[in-house]
């Protein structure tokens, strides 16, 4: 597969979904005695995607994706191209798929191979009257999604190409999203765009990293699919930043006793990673749970990414930032606090109160 087509028809209410892979096998199904693509898109837990010992890069398992639009659409149509049986296939359902059309079967004399879908949701189930802005904005979210972590492919939205080639120059729309923000925020002064560091480890993962506005951030996908929770995938990438970051830093100054929580509140990290056999918290995938022994990879990131994450400009602002809050520490009867824990509280030596020097240990290391 080289091309992805995806068209919203808001006038109409109708979606459209088109693929030049392989098409769907037109033939009988030697046991359920229907043709394949009936058994696919018409018929609940027909999905061929069970086998566990079997390793595949993909998201869904029991087939519920498609069957699902189906039944909550008013009309569903498929439409697929098989090269090796060199015929054409075209069958509707309408009435949330209570209704199944014959198929319309036709010679593919010049051996194509394609597969589209085109479905009208059923609003009235949804208490629509038609696609809002909302939804439109959410489909389309997810075609850049895939121009951004489907290598290799042209990814056209209502007849336009996207102008998106790989996963890096999909983590720049949300870095010119952040500067645009940060500009509107500021009563309209342009704002200097963040930068990022960038490194496709292997064909499986790729992976970004930035500086957050103090609380931990991700993008991230497992096999395409946009895991808006995070998982084990983000953990295990973040884990390896944050750890050599604390590593960096006590190397120098053995009293910085920085946790790694405390780094993970100023990064921003993008995650694009193929995993075989994924597991999720639910139906809609938001949380990707597999252990990480068993992503089929190790995604370790080069010596090189690390060193660009010490010594690059925009860990100095995540170094700044940190140092801003541990700036001066107190002992009370023993026990030692940051300022800001005991901020309305007098300082008094005769009730144990004492202020230590400041322990900054960031500035003597990163700020000479």
């Amino acid at each position: 597969m080289d091309t992805l087509k995806i068209d919203i028809d808001v006038e109409n209410g109708t979606i459209s979904v088109y693929n030049n892979g392989h098409g769907i096998p037109i033939e009988i199904h030697s046991k359920e005695k229907m043709y394949i693509p009936e058994l696919i898109f018409g018929h609940l837990l027909s999905s061929s995607n069970y086998d566990d010992d079997e390793k595949k890069l993909t998201g869904g398992r029991n087939g519920y994706g498609a069957k699902l639009a189906n039944i909550y659409s008013t009309e569903f149509i498929i439409d697929t191209a098989d090269k090796g049986t060199s015929q054409k296939y075209k069958q509707t359902w309408t009435d949330n798929m209570s209704k199944c059309g014959k198929a319309k079967i036709t010679k593919n004399s010049r051996g194509e191979e394609y597969t589209r879908v085109t479905f009208t949701p059923d609003l009235k189930r949804f208490g629509m009257s038609s696609i809002d802005p909302d939804t439109v904005s959410l489909l389309k979210k997810r075609v850049y999604d895939m121009a951004g972590t489907v290598k290799d492919i042209k990814v056209y939205l209502n007849d336009e190409r996207l102008k998106i080639k790989g996963f890096k120059q999909y983590i720049e729309l949300y870095l010119n999203s952040a500067a645009e923000t940060a500009a509107e925020n500021s009563g309209g002064a342009a704002q200097a765009k963040q930068s990022v560091i960038y490194e496709r480890i292997s064909g499986r993962w790729e992976v970004g990293f930035a500086v957050s506005d103090g609380m931990f951030q991700h993008v991230s996908f497992a096999n395409s699919i946009s895991t808006i929770k995070g998982g084990s995938h983000v953990n295990y990438i973040a884990d390896q930043i944050a750890k050599n970051l604390i590593t960096a830093i006590t190397k120098k100054n053995k009293a910085a006793a920085i946790k790694l929580p405390k780094i993970k509140e100023h990064m921003w990290i993008f995650v694009n990673a193929l995993i075989e056999n994924p597991t999720f918290d639910s139906q809609t995938k938001e949380t990707m749970t597999l252990l990480a022994s068993k992503f089929g990879s190790k995604p370790t990131l080069s010596e090189e990414f690390m060193k660009k994450g010490k010594g690059f400009l925009l860990c100095q602002r995540l170094y700044a930032v940190i140092k801003s809050r541990i700036s001066v520490q107190v002992f009370y009867r023993g026990e030692r606090f940051e300022l800001g824990e005991i901020q309305g509280r007098p300082a008094d030596q005769k009730d144990g109160w004492h202020q230590a020097q400041p322990v900054s240990a960031f500035h003597s290391y990163f700020f000479p």
